[in-house]
Parts: structure tokens; C-alpha cells; sequence
């Protein structure tokens, strides 16, 4: 019998993954991650961020290439493609399809004003009940920075879209995207159950400059001669599944009904829980956006809550001190106990923090005995600040009546650390439970839905498989709540600065 397979990508800030699973019994056979580096981002002032969006695809065509070498496996045999991105980022191209200028992608803080204003022109009200959010720093609110500020790339525009609508368009050749990506674009009325045109009116901005709306779960385009040659893929291969990274990575993780919660540590963190409830309170630092699984007349929210300087933090950290791996660097903060004798740090180098309501305090070091702490303190000390930084926004996604037992996570990232997970764990008395997928697998599983329903994901094999479970370690648990104490004065005394 011949083996047929699903390839689903993950479109990071850092790399850029492909998964394969097979298409039948939905098991892991591989994954690369493209560059062996991590991307770079640019910054042509303090507090953009942008990319190359053709990086992105190249990239996906490397790790494609790749993976089929890798597995022998035969492109003819590829019957489907998932793709999990990066969200809120802006990608702009003419009626070429050529793009106009560098992603801006989700860290970048250039519109943070703008969708403040917006806020204060429309009304809480209207945010509240019509888009569940605040305009905020979000995908629209940067392209009326553009309008504004680049007046002229505007002008040439004909479609704006996400970032996995492009490499959907730049695989596929159709120009398309989903409520989901809408709805974190914030550009998608949920009581109106249409794009969000009061706010488009707001800003100026053409509604006929967003792509055709396909359903999330659906055969979206299918892949060009000129993308088969790139890729190594067969044309004709269907685009089948798309969805942002937190929605995706809580699809892999099984999350869809309310009381399950999913969590990252990647480049940002991510705390992500479901309600059935079509409302938001704005000022929680909490964003709500459609779920991989949302109907009009059957709601499933995301409720979001970003932490953007997590992962990034320990990888500037990496470079700073040279370390020959994470896992070095692990090892080292074992070596300190709870707490970190003392050493506090603040992980919010990285943008605007939705959660601080979009302040910038920055990344610091606090409390430093130069007579006592040294590499292995910094090491420890950032993971326990990024785990208060979880443990702080937990408590906010409480007052959303978003609560669960256990916590979901890949088997990935910061997750991977003891240290870090443990902390957690034990400062918010609930287990972690570690499984074996990523994005990119959970996105080539998420193929089988438009066949088969999401009932096929809670199937063996199409299920992710639990690999560990953090528990609480209430040895440590006086320690840990003492440093948390003294992180939140310091975090306190910063927003106050």
C-alpha cells in the first residue's frame, strides 16, 4: 500500500519548521527547521520590527526540499498542506503580487498610538462588543501607519494579508484569507459577522483591499508549476488548513472548548484559553480572536495573552554570554537555587506589552550583588522572571473566567528547561503537561479536518502524545513567591517610572 502524507509549516519570527505526518494514521515521520540560525529581525528604529517576507518562503522551500530528502519520500505522495504563521504581521503587494515593502511584523510598536486614538474615536463600547478588542497595536492599526506615513507604497497597493496568507499565495497563486486572520487583524466585526468596516471607515482604509474570506478548514489553492519547481512539491497539491500560531499551537494541543489552555515559549510567550462568549474586556491586557473552530452561532474565542519578551530574552542572554547551547545554559542555572539569591529580572525588552497595556519597561537585571551573582545567576534569574511574567498574566486571563486545571504545551522551546517549567508550575499550582508536537506537525495533522471534522484530531495518532508532566515542588514554594513578590515591585515601580 502506498503512504500518503500531510506537510504542514510553521512560519516563525526565528526559523521557519516543516512537518510531515502521515496522511492515514497521522504519526510524526519528520521535521527540519530552516535557517540552522535564527532569522534576524530588522529594526530601522527603536521599536519596529520587520522582515523580508520572500525570507519566509525560501526558507519554507529549503525545509520542504529537505524533508523529502531526508524521508524519501515522494512528492506525489503529498496530498495536503497545513500552515501555522506568526501573527498580526503585514504583508502589502501590488497587482503583481509583488510585495511592497518589509513585513511589519507582531513586536513591532510604530502603531501604538494610532489604535489608541481609534480607541477614543470609537468608544469602548463598540470595541468591546464589535471587534472584542481595542484597534491597538494590531495588524490594521500598522497599515494606516503606512497609509499615513508611506503614502505612496499605499497607493500602489492592491492586497494587504498575514503573513500565512502570503506564503498561501506565494505556494498557491490565490490571494486569500480567513476569519480567524481577520479577526487578529483586528478587521472583523463579530456581531455584524463581517469585516470590521466601521473601523476600516475610521482609517481610511479600502475594504476591497482584503482577499477573498475561505473557510479555515478548506481546499484554499493548490500549489503552481512555478511553486512545484521551488519547492520539489507536485503541482496541484492542495493548501487544505491555516491558522495563526497560538490558535494553531492550541489546535496541536487539543484545545477547543472552553477551560483548556494552551501555552508557549517560544520567541513570545503565550498563555491561550477558549471561551464560548462573544464579549472582552478591553483594559484586562487580554486580546479575544476567532478560534480555528469560532461559527457565528457557536462562538469559540481565543483568549490571548502575549508576553513578547520571553524566549527572546534567553536567546539575547545566549549571545550576550557566549553559551554553546541552551541546554548549557540550563544546566548552569540549576546550579542556583530558588530564587536566584536575589537577582531579579524584568523579561519585557522586546516591544510594547499588551499585557502592561502596551508599555514599554523594557529588559533589566535588578539587585545585583556583585559579590555573589554571576552567569548562572543570570541564567536562572531570567527564567524565573519570564515564569513570573507567566504567572502575572495567568492571573489576567482569571478575570476573563478563564481558569483550568492543567496547562498544554509542546514539547519545545523554554518548556524544555526544569528550571523554568517547574517555577511555574509551582506558582501557579497547577501541572504542565508537556506533548509531543510542534506547530508545523500539528498543522500538516490539521489537513485531515477538511475531510473528516475536527473530531479526527482527538483520534490516536491524530492526538498529540504526552511525552512529561511538571508538577508543583512546594519545597520551593516559599522562595519562589518571595522572589515573585519582589519582581512585582520592581515591575510595579517601572510602569510608574
Amino acid at each position: 500500500m502506498v503512504e500518503h502524507y500531510y506537510i504542514g509549516y510553521d512560519i516563525g519570527s526565528s526559523s521557519i519548521k516543516a512537518g510531515l505526518v502521515n496522511a492515514r494514521t497521522g504519526n510524526k515521520i519528520g521535521l527540519v527547521q530552516h535557517p540552522a540560525e535564527e532569522l534576524s529581525i530588522q529594526a530601522p528604529e527603536p521599536g519596529w520590527a520587520e522582515q523580508d517576507p520572500d525570507l519566509w518562503y525560501r526558507h519554507a522551500c529549503a525545509a520542504t526540499k529537505q524533508l523529502l530528502k531526508d524521508h524519501k519520500i515522494r512528492p506525489e505522495t503529498i496530498i495536503g498542506i497545513g500552515i501555522s504563521y506568526q501573527m498580526h504581521g503585514l504583508v502589502m503587494v501590488d497587482d503583481h503580487g509583488k510585495v511592497l515593502r518589509p513585513a511589519i511584523i507582531w513586536c513591532d510598536s510604530r502603531a501604538v498610538n494610532i489604535g489608541n486614538q481609534a480607541l477614543q474615536g470609537l468608544g469602548e463600547s463598540y470595541c468591546s462588543e464589535h471587534l472584542l478588542n481595542s484597534p491597538g497595536n494590531f495588524t490594521l492599526s500598522k497599515l494606516r501607519w503606512v497609509k499615513e506615513n508611506q503614502a505612496e507604497l499605499y497607493k500602489q497597493m492592491y492586497k494587504w494579508m498575514l503573513p500565512g496568507d502570503y506564503l498561501a499565495f506565494r505556494l498557491s497563486g490565490v490571494l486569500c484569507t480567513t476569519i480567524p486572520g481577520l479577526s487578529e487583524a483586528i478587521s472583523w466585526d463579530f456581531r455584524d459577522n463581517t469585516p470590521a468596516h466601521t473601523l476600516l471607515d475610521h482609517y481610511g482604509l479600502d475594504p476591497s483591499h482584503i482577499p477573498e474570506i475561505v473557510p479555515t478548514f478548506s481546499v484554499q489553492g493548490k500549489i503552481t508549476n512555478q511553486a512545484a519547481k521551488e519547492t520539489g512539491l507536485t503541482t496541484g497539491t492542495p493548501v487544505l488548513y491555516r491558522a495563526g500560531d497560538q490558535p494553531n499551537n492550541a489546535l496541536s494541543l487539543n484545545v477547543f472548548e472552553p477551560g483548556e489552555v494552551a501555552c508557549t515559549g517560544g520567541t513570545s510567550g503565550v498563555l491561550y484559553g477558549v471561551s464560548e462568549k462573544s464579549v472582552a474586556i478591553l483594559n484586562s491586557g487580554i486580546n479575544s480572536f476567532a478560534h480555528v473552530n469560532h461559527q457565528h452561532e457557536y462562538p469559540r474565542i481565543g483568549k490571548l495573552l502575549c508576553i513578547n519578551g520571553t524566549g527572546i530574552q534567553y536567546r539575547w542572554l545566549r549571545k550576550l554570554l557566549k553559551a554553546e547551547s541552551y541546554d548549557q545554559m540550563n544546566g548552569w542555572a540549576a546550579e542556583v537555587p530558588p530564587g536566584s539569591d536575589g537577582l531579579v529580572t524584568l523579561p519585557f525588552g522586546n516591544g510594547a506589552e499588551r499585557m502592561l497595556h502596551n508599555r514599554t519597561p523594557g529588559t533589566s537585571f535588578s539587585d545585583i550583588n556583585l559579590n555573589v551573582h554571576d552567569h548562572r545567576h543570570l541564567c536562572r534569574a531570567s527564567l524565573e522572571g519570564i515564569a513570573f511574567a507567566f504567572a502575572y498574566g495567568m492571573k489576567l486571563l482569571k478575570s476573563e473566567a478563564v481558569d483550568t486545571r492543567v496547562l498544554k504545551t509542546g514539547n519545545d522551546n523554554l518548556f524544555r528547561s526544569p528550571v523554568f517549567s517547574t517555577a511555574l508550575s509551582t506558582l501557579l499550582d497547577k501541572e504542565i503537561e508537556l506533548y509531543d508536537t510542534t506547530g508545523a506537525i500539528g498543522a500538516a495533522r490539521a489537513c485531515k479536518v477538511e475531510q473528516e471534522g475536527l473530531e479526527t484530531l482527538g483520534k490516536e495518532g491524530f492526538k498529540a502524545r504526552k511525552m512529561k508532566t511538571y508538577v508543583p515542588d512546594h519545597s520551593q514554594e516559599e522562595m519562589l513567591q518571595k522572589a515573585y513578590a519582589r519582581w512585582s515591585q520592581i515591575l510595579a515601580f517601572n510602569l510608574n517610572d
